[in-house]
This record gives C-alpha cells, sequence and structure tokens, in this order.
C-alpha cells in the first residue's frame, strides 16, 4: 500500500472517479451540496497550503482517497475518505484517516472536525478508536442525519 498526495496530472483524474464513487454509494446527485463543481474543480479547498488530497494505492491500484480542507485557522475538516469495496478490511480506511491526522498535525492545525452518517457505521467506529469524539454541528448546511466528530490534534 501506499498513499500518495495529489495536486495534479492523471492521478487528479482517479481522485475524481473515486470522488465520484463515493459519492454515488450514497445515492446522491452531483448537485447536492454542490459535489458537481467539487470533482470538476478538484484539487480546489483541498489544494495546499490549508488542504491536502492524497490517494492510496494498492499495487499501483487505485484503492481509496482522503481529503482535507481548513475551515479556520485552527481548525480542519477530513473529507471524502472512501475505500473501494475490494479493498475494504485491510486496513486501509485508518491508513488514510492517520495520513490526513498527520497531515494536519504538520500543517499546525488544532482541531479536525469530521462528519459521517449513522449508516457508516464501520467508519463511525474507526473514527472512535481514532480518538474522534462526538461535537454539535460545525457546517453551514449540515447533511440531515449526519453525525459530527471532532479530534483535538
Amino acid at each position: 500500500m501506499e498513499i500518495v498526495t495529489v495536486t495534479s496530472g492523471p492521478q487528479l483524474e482517479q481522485v475524481r472517479g473515486l470522488f465520484e464513487e463515493y459519492w454515488t454509494s450514497f445515492g446522491f446527485t452531483p448537485c447536492f451540496q454542490n459535489f458537481g463543481e467539487e470533482v470538476s474543480g478538484l484539487p480546489g479547498k483541498y489544494a495546499p497550503p490549508g488542504g491536502r488530497l492524497a490517494m492510496a494505492l494498492m499495487e499501483g491500484e487505485p484503492a481509496g482517497c482522503a481529503a482535507l480542507r481548513q475551515v479556520d485557522v485552527e481548525r480542519c475538516e477530513a473529507k471524502r475518505l472512501y475505500v473501494r469495496p475490494k479493498f475494504r478490511g485491510c486496513g486501509l480506511g485508518r491508513a488514510l484517516l492517520d495520513w490526513v491526522i498527520g497531515e494536519a498535525r504538520g500543517m499546525g492545525y488544532r482541531e479536525m472536525v469530521a462528519d459521517t452518517m449513522p449508516v457508516m457505521a464501520q467508519a463511525l467506529e474507526m473514527y472512535g478508536r481514532m480518538g474522534f469524539e462526538r461535537t454539535d454541528a460545525y457546517a453551514e448546511n449540515p447533511t440531515p442525519g449526519a453525525i459530527f466528530l471532532r479530534l483535538r490534534l
């Protein structure tokens, strides 16, 4: 397994594909929360200096992705953590989350926030194992039913 930082080129197209798989797995349309614009504008808010975009490779094949964006000077948000179904169960989700947390600490953030849906029980359990705690909604337009989390870095 290898996790690479993505900013441009062919890998950015591969991340776009992973983002789209992630989104359709929820049954959302590209218009919901302006997701279509987010994907077409990548790396967008996930670009340095305040953000990061990562792709996990298994034997050279795109296997998952994760992103980080700035919320404010002290807080960042973990976003788009996704592992393709055939690569699940081998610790890739945790490795991506570890990577995002490490990047956030290295960038000087003091807190990371994230959100997930109740149907994503495995993700919620993983966030809990990593030290995330439930918190109040932090998003301007929170997704109905979302569970909001935070981790002090």
